[in-house]
């Protein structure tokens, strides 16, 4: 009787144990589910060759008129010419404030003046899009133009929140990134990029006499360990 007491034990133990292993890995999965989505929906694209494409005269998702490309200064573009035919159009998501970036398929609205610092600030606008740290310029202005996606306040938000900009790590110097802003579309071209300490803060803070796009993110995606941070340049400004 001794022996099927004890042998019963352990299987309860082992069964519960097994059964919180199963269930930690099924969260786990859950919460990087919007991660991994993205990687292999970026590496399915590389492997069949598919290019994602912003037009240069879309229209407006704001009011469904025509909207014209108004790209940078001495950068003038129209039609659809550089379209490949193997690729995928991109409809920006909001022109008044947006960002597209045609080589990872980003596409987000973005929030204006969040306070980086403000917890629940930035939650509720990383609920919505891109945040827009306040204090920072506006597309074709001369400064810092300071954008981040991600969060501090819980594991699952960190990893939600980062997944939109998940894949900048793999932008290369000569990539473009676009920003609409007020109707008008911005071309700005990738020429830094670097993994720094959560404590450096210089990249938020530094001044520029061109218009100077920053984008920043958590790296390795979903943890806190880093931050990368992308820096690119306004084409012909």
């Amino acid at each position: 009787m001794y022996k099927i007491t004890k042998y019963r034990k352990i299987f309860v133990v082992r069964f519960l144990a097994f059964f919180f292993i199963q269930i930690g890995l099924v969260t786990l999965l859950l919460i990087l589910e919007p991660v991994v989505n993205e990687e292999a929906k970026y590496q399915l694209n590389q492997l069949f060759g598919v290019k994602h494409t912003l037009p240069q005269v879309i229209t407006s998702n704001n009011n469904d008129a025509s909207l014209a490309s108004q790209t940078s200064p001495g950068k003038a573009k129209s039609g659809f010419g550089d379209l490949e035919a193997s690729g995928d159009i991109i409809v920006p998501k909001d022109t008044d404030f947006g960002i597209v970036i045609e080589k990872l398929n980003a596409n987000a609205k973005v929030v204006p003046n969040v306070d980086p610092t403000n917890e629940r600030d930035y939650s509720q606008a990383l609920g919505k899009g891109v945040a827009h740290a306040k204090g920072t310029v506006f597309p074709g202005q001369k400064g810092n133009i300071y954008l981040f996606s991600h969060s501090v306040d819980a594991p699952w938000n960190i990893v939600r929140f980062n997944a939109i900009f998940y894949l900048l790590g793999k932008l290369e110097k000569g990539d473009r990134i676009i920003m609409f802003y007020q109707g008008r579309r911005y071309d700005y071209i990738v020429f830094d990029k670097a993994i720094v300490s959560p404590s450096d803060t210089h990249f938020l803070t530094d001044s520029y006499d061109e218009s100077v796009l920053t984008l920043q993110t958590c790296d390795p995606p979903g943890t806190l360990l880093n931050r990368l941070v992308v820096r690119a340049r306004l084409v012909g400004g």
